[in-house]
């Protein structure tokens, strides 16, 4: 099982809590292109939930 190290979303009321950081961007190719940044820097993994929010996944932790 992975663990999520970040989330990518245009609407922060809809993430809750649960200690990963959590980045802001309206419009979504500004969440793609942040999402796919994370994702080299952490050497993780997205994940398009399909509701506007994009996950980064470390699937080695």
């Amino acid at each position: 099982m992975g663990k999520i190290v970040a989330v990518v979303t245009s609407d922060p009321s809809t993430v809750a809590g649960g200690g990963a950081p959590v980045f802001i961007a309206a419009l979504e190719e500004d969440r793609q292109k942040l999402a796919f940044r994370l994702e080299k820097i952490l050497d993780a993994s997205v994940h398009d939930l399909g509701n506007g929010q994009l996950i980064v996944v470390d699937h080695k932790a």
